[in-house]
């Protein structure tokens, strides 16, 4: 990546983040967790999985698990069509794919552009988001990925995984 410099302005460090839909929403994921985005491929069921968890692809030699982020996070029943992509992601050195409506673009933020995520109660599960990011008129819902993927109910993963 690139240096930044010293000044004032900087000290705020801006991040990346990789803009996706899910829904109506647009989410963003931290751009240096992403390996590659690919279109959705058949997967290989595995069962007993969790419904989120669509099954693993080959990619290249590694056994990539796939995780549909519209069943995780409650967003209706997903359609699968040219737009859906899959964003490879690599977390704590294990490589697993997000299902997600579509990619949009890269979004830079500063630090003063992220608000934290407010509390929803039952109706949303802010544990696995790091805030909100706002560019303009856009707001990007800031997934916690590492936690996401860390968390109980994607332990049948690693399970699947290794």
């Amino acid at each position: 990546m690139h240096q930044t410099d010293s000044s004032p302005a900087a000290a705020g460090k801006s991040l990346e983040f990789l803009a996706f839909r899910l829904g109506r929403e647009e989410y963003g994921v931290d751009i240096q967790k992403v390996q590659e985005l690919r279109g959705y491929d058949a997967v290989t069921r595995i069962a007993n999985a969790p419904e989120h968890i669509k099954g693993v692809v080959n990619l290249r030699g590694i056994i990539v698990p796939i995780v549909d982020m519209r069943i995780k996070f409650n967003l209706g029943t997903p359609s699968y069509d040219q737009f859906t992509v899959v964003i490879i992601l690599n977390i704590a050195s294990r490589v697993m794919g997000m299902v997600v409506d579509s990619v949009s673009d890269v979004i830079t933020l500063d630090a003063d552009q992220v608000r934290p995520a407010p509390e929803m109660g039952a109706l949303l599960d802010t544990e696995y988001l790091t805030g909100l990011g706002t560019l303009d008129d856009r707001m990007l819902i800031l997934v916690d990925i590492d936690k996401l993927m860390s968390s109980s109910d994607m332990a049948l993963i690693n399970a699947a995984a290794s």
